[in-house]
C-alpha cells in the first residue's frame, strides 16, 4: 500500500506541476502575439496556440483535484474512527482539504478566463488588457500539488498505522 500511495501522490503533483507549467507556458505565448493599432486603440489578434496550453492545464488541474480527492478522501470516509481519534492529523487533513478547494475555486476560473481570452470566437481585434490569468492559474497549479500531497500524505499516515489502539 506504501508504494502505491507514493506513487500515485507523485503522480499528481507532477499532473498539478505540469498543469503549472503549461499555463505559464501559454501566458508567455499569448505576450509574444503581435499587436497592432487600429484608430488608437491597441489589439491583439487571438493566439490559439496559449488557447490550446491554456486548456490542457485546465483539464489538467481538474482531472488532479479529482484524483486527489478520490484517493485522500475515499480513504478518510472509510475510515472516520481512526481519524476521530487524531485531532492533529484531522485538523491537517481537512486543512489541506478546504484549501486545495480553495486553490481549485481561484486556479481553475482564472485558467478559463485567460483560455477565453485567447479564443477565435471574440473576433479579429481584442483590446489588450494585459490581464495575467493563465500566469496566476499557473501558481494556483502548483500550490494545489502541495495541497494535495498533504492531504493526501495526512491520510496515509492516519491510517497506515494498523497496529494502533
Amino acid at each position: 500500500m506504501a508504494k502505491a500511495g507514493v506513487f500515485l501522490c507523485l503522480v499528481i503533483v507532477l499532473v498539478d506541476f505540469a498543469a503549472g507549467f503549461l499555463s505559464i507556458q501559454a501566458d508567455i505565448t499569448k505576450d509574444k502575439m503581435r499587436y497592432m493599432n487600429v484608430k488608437r486603440l491597441e489589439c491583439q489578434q487571438p493566439n490559439d496556440k496559449a488557447f490550446k496550453l491554456g486548456l490542457i492545464a485546465a483539464v489538467l488541474l481538474a482531472f488532479s483535484h479529482v484524483s486527489a480527492n478520490l484517493l485522500g478522501g475515499c480513504m478518510c470516509i472509510c475510515c472516520t474512527d481512526k481519524l476521530e481519534k487524531s485531532s492533529a492529523n484531522r485538523k491537517f487533513w481537512f486543512g489541506c482539504l478546504v484549501l486545495s478547494w480553495i486553490a481549485v475555486a481561484v486556479g481553475f476560473p482564472a485558467l478559463v478566463m485567460g483560455m477565453l481570452e485567447n479564443s477565435k470566437s471574440k473576433g479579429s481585434c481584442q483590446q489588450v488588457l494585459h490581464h495575467h490569468f493563465l500566469f496566476v492559474g499557473g501558481i494556483f497549479c502548483f500550490a494545489h500539488g502541495i495541497l494535495s500531497v498533504g492531504f493526501y500524505v495526512s491520510a496515509i499516515v492516519s491510517f497506515g498505522k494498523e497496529g494502533d489502539p
